[in-house]
């Protein structure tokens, strides 16, 4: 295993890895695949392959949790783990058709407050040593009160530690108070947030809501579109990955999340993080698995990355 200490710490508050059972076709034989899962996780996985030190934190119980102990060990970097007496959860997803089904989801029970502290203190400790912190959805989304996303966001920044958000609302409404550095979301995250519909024009209003709001930056992932970004200091542009039309669109923003994560540790500017989450989106795209792609693929993608101004006169396609 690299030295820790050779390597650029980020912190991501992943609450919630899961167990995935993944069963598909081969010939005649099925093939039954098992991982962990979650966005926490994938974001972990991409920026530890793109030079950083992840340092995951998040719950873990029950069976499930047993087996994903295991599978965590395969990650780069390390884990700070808090055992729950619930179990963690889990699904089930058949794609012997070629398309993905979900057979079963079983998200975990609430943990227990003690269990929420534990976790609120292992997360805040790493994140003060680290170079960014990520905040990471729950599973499900009630699964956590939101006021454990306000305390850390607050806490750790007022460290001066950089704090990165992919979160939904109602938590993202009660982070941005704390000024968080990047908000990165997606169109109809973004539409949730303004309450309203984001195409066209809208996209960039809903930006600037979120700007006025405390955000230091905000990225809108939009699916096949460009992906627009708009920081306070800046005109809004958009940032255009390759045209790839067949691949899978699972973990494609969570992978991007998690190299942007570790552009911004290594101290590139806004611009080059995003490119590089950007061309990491695109790897994931390329592949089955979650989060996944080499440094030298995301490298090569990112090669073909396009940054142009957003003319805000124009309609976008959402």
């Amino acid at each position: 295993m690299p030295d820790a200490r050779k390597q650029i710490p980020v912190t991501v508050f992943g609450p919630d890895p899961l167990l995935s059972i993944t069963i598909e076709a081969s010939g005649a034989v099925d093939q039954v695949h098992v991982h962990a899962a979650g966005q926490g996780v994938w974001v972990a996985r991409m920026a530890g392959e793109l030079g950083a030190w992840p340092i995951l934190c998040g719950f873990l119980g029950g069976e499930t949790g047993a087996a994903l102990l295991a599978l965590l060990e395969g990650l780069p970097g390390e884990r700070r783990i808090v055992k729950t007496r619930g179990f963690s959860g889990s699904y089930v997803v058949d794609r012997r058709t070629g398309d993905r089904r979900l057979v079963t989801n079983a998200p975990r029970p609430a943990p227990q407050r003690h269990e929420i502290d534990d976790l609120v203190a292992v997360t805040c400790a790493a994140a003060l040593d680290s170079d960014v912190l990520v905040l990471c959805n729950p599973f499900p989304g009630e699964g956590l009160p939101d006021e454990v996303y306000e305390t850390l966001a607050a806490d750790v920044r007022a460290a001066g530690v950089p704090v990165i958000v992919d979160l939904s609302t109602p938590r993202l409404d009660r982070v941005l108070a704390h000024r968080p550095d990047l908000v990165k979301l997606n169109d109809w995250e973004l539409a949730e947030y303004v309450r309203g519909p984001v195409d066209g024009h809208r996209a960039l209003d809903g930006a600037r809501r979120l700007l006025a709001a405390g955000a230091g930056a905000v990225a809108v992932t939009r699916a096949d579109a460009p992906i627009l970004v708009l920081a306070a200091d800046d005109e809004p542009f958009e940032i255009v990955p390759p045209l790839l039309p067949c691949g899978f669109r699972e973990g494609c923003g969570d992978a991007m999340m998690g190299a942007v994560a570790a552009g911004w540790a290594r101290g590139l500017a806004l611009r080059e993080s995003l490119v590089l989450g950007a061309a990491a989106g695109s790897a994931n795209f390329l592949r089955h698995g979650l989060g996944t792609g080499s440094r030298p693929v995301v490298e090569q993608l990112a090669k073909r990355v396009t940054v142009r101004p957003m003319a805000v006169h124009n309609e976008v396609r959402s």
